[in-house]
């Protein structure tokens, strides 16, 4: 199994647990994105620039983020990596227009690399509505 060791910090057990083993035992890193809390497109870069472990010159934009995820060089070297998202519907609600742009940008990634000999997959985590 072939994990980063910042990549490996996605909660074990429930019901992701089979899909982030087989992902891991094929020799993709598992990268959590967890957007609790954020709210605003500021928010949601900085928490990608942390999470994702991003470079210093990553520019807290979207072309930034674009870039850094269509050109991974930056990044250690993984056969693939699965991008998990979690704790998005407080951002998709305080800021739709944002969120949309940033599922394009995550849309866009996940095109590139398709294909190729490294890839890049994008998970939503559909959490139950509090209530």
């Amino acid at each position: 199994m072939t994990t980063a060791d910042s990549a490996d910090q996605v909660p074990e057990g429930g019901p992701l647990a089979p899909v982030l083993d087989a992902v891991r035992g094929g020799g993709w890193a598992t990268l959590p994105l967890d957007l609790s809390g954020v709210r605003d497109k500021a928010a949601f870069l900085d928490r990608c620039a942390t999470a994702l472990t991003l470079p210093d010159w990553f520019g807290r934009n979207w072309d930034a983020l674009a870039d850094c995820l269509s050109d991974l060089s930056w990044a250690p070297g993984e056969r693939g990596r699965l991008l998990v998202v979690s704790g998005w519907r407080e951002y998709a609600d305080q800021a739709p227009g944002d969120w949309g742009v940033a599922q394009d940008v995550f849309a866009d990634a996940v095109a590139y690399w398709r294909g190729r000999e490294q890839g890049l997959e994008v998970v939503l985590v559909v959490e139950p509505p509090a209530g």
